[in-house]
């Protein structure tokens, strides 16, 4: 069914491209074909069911949108097939799908308020989840995440490792902040039309205390280095070889 897809796409004269990398298979469109693809996908090869629709901040190469679809043929059997295409960071706009799919409605406005990308047409596009006065998108690479910034990066250290770790034990990683999250010494509110962080620049490391020494360890230390040194023992002491064998009768 998908090999059907790619075929009925290109008689429509749509540029389209199929990669089964993965599970299901996708199917990669110019955004200006975005409708006429599913539309053809709908009426032409027959699928009907709209499952969702989505995005992914490709930070240079622009914003991915996923859609989900599905083909119920043959009893049980599911056809999936993703359809995807890619637009610039500085004009993230696409035909809406609701007027084929009702369900891609709030699809649609949740990836609006999400990623900041518009699409025309729409009946409503009004944010779906976050609350009123919530300002910025947050799944765009660039959007602080303030949360982080306030509690430890959860990836600081490997699993088992503690601040109460023995001081004789393995070191934990370097806590690091995680892309586009300032660093904590100059993190705090940014005047009006100050530029957002840089979402391509490296994590930085974040400043954390010294682990202090454990009580008990110092103490090992401080006995270690009072005791007196071992003694060789004198030359006339007896050995301490087990004795020969007897000569068997």
């Amino acid at each position: 069914m998908s090999s059907d897809a790619l075929e009925a796409l290109t008689a429509a004269g749509i540029a389209a491209t199929q990669s089964d990398s993965f599970s299901p298979t996708a199917i990669d469109v110019p955004a200006e074909s975005w409708v006429a693809a599913h539309e053809v996908l709908r009426d032409a090869v027959g699928y009907t069911f709209f499952d969702f629709l989505s995005a992914a901040d490709e930070l240079t190469d622009g914003f991915r949108v996923v859609s989900h679809l599905a083909d119920f043929w043959g009893g049980a059997h599911v056809e999936h097939l993703l359809v995807r295409t890619l637009i610039p960071r500085d004009k993230a706009v696409l035909p809406t799908l609701s007027e084929l799919y009702a369900g891609a409605n709030w699809h649609e406005r949740e990836t609006f308020e999400m990623f900041g990308i518009s699409f025309e047409g729409h009946p409503n596009l009004i944010p779906l989840l976050l609350p009123d006065g919530f300002e910025g998108n947050p799944l765009r690479k660039e959007f602080v995440l303030a949360s982080r910034v306030a509690r430890p990066w959860p990836g600081a250290k490997e699993p088992g490792e503690s601040d109460h770790a023995p001081a004789h034990g393995a070191p934990s990683r370097r806590r690091t902040l995680p892309p586009g999250v300032p660093d904590p010494e100059t993190w705090g509110p940014r005047p009006p039309g100050s530029p957002d962080p840089d979402p391509l620049a490296p994590a930085q490391a974040a400043a954390t205390p010294a682990r202090p020494r454990r009580a008990g360890a110092d103490r090992r230390t401080r006995k270690q280095a009072e005791a007196p040194p071992p003694q060789a023992p004198p030359a006339d002491a007896p050995s301490a070889e087990a004795p020969p064998a007897e000569p068997e009768g």
